[in-house]
């Protein structure tokens, strides 16, 4: 099932991009807070891998070409700020769809219906850092000015319509980009520049397509289970 990889691989991978901050956040309350959110997206990807086949196998014995998760999801985490400007445009986007699909009657409805209430925390945490760094000191403002830069070229992708998923992407879209436009201006902070839709757009991970990180990010996440084929603990 297409749709069920697509958001199942979102998932996963963003999941092992916000595990990497372990040890590594800049506060202990952080630390947590961006476990639980992986974890909450770990489990949202078992839900999803699952409909579509074995979900040990898909999540690590895939080659990269298979894999079908958005490029923005996939970017390395880059300082604290470019997190949460991954994490602002990734939430908002997650919580649209959700919205959408829980409303409906497809099969992703009973998933959206109760992963939609993890998913508003996780945007509420974003927009929470968001505010905080744009609107604090003149290096967290610019750091996360960097960050919101950096990674808009990969936003376009995100309303790509997903064989299989009943979703109006016209409002998907109009409604993400009204969020994050008053996000972003409560936090003093302005909308990157620059066309979304067009051929320079970075895109092509729902074909298959990645950046030149996830090749690296994958090896990572996969070698534990294909160096011991079978292990149990």
């Amino acid at each position: 099932m297409i749709a069920a990889l697509a958001l199942g691989d979102d998932a996963l991978v963003l999941s092992h991009r916000l595990g990497e901050w372990a040890g590594h956040a800049p506060v202990l309350e952080e630390e947590v807070a961006l476990a639980n959110i992986a974890l909450d997206l770990l489990g949202q990807a078992r839900v999803l891998l699952s409909m579509a086949g074995d979900e040990d196998e898909l999540a690590y014995l895939r080659e990269e070409r298979a894999f079908r998760n958005l490029q923005l999801v996939e970017q390395p985490n880059g300082d604290f700020a470019h997190t949460i400007a991954r994490q602002l445009y990734f939430s908002t986007y997650q919580e649209l769809l959700y919205d959408q699909l829980a409303a409906g009657s497809g099969p992703f409805a009973p998933l959206a219906a109760k992963a939609v209430k993890e998913v508003t925390y996780h945007r509420d945490h974003a927009e929470h850092w968001t505010l905080r760094l744009g609107d604090g000191t003149a290096e967290s403002h610019e750091r996360m000015r960097a960050g919101l830069e950096a990674l808009w070229r990969f936003t376009g992708e995100l309303f790509e319509p997903v064989e299989g998923c009943e979703v109006d992407w016209t409002a998907l879209h109009d409604g993400w980009l009204t969020r994050v436009s008053d996000v972003l201006a409560r936090a003093t902070l302005s909308l990157p520049e620059g066309p979304r839709q067009t051929a320079w757009m970075a895109g092509g991970g729902r074909q298959g397509i990645h950046t030149e990180s996830f090749g690296r990010m994958l090896a990572e996440m996969q070698h534990l289970h294909r160096s011991h084929p079978g292990a149990t603990w």
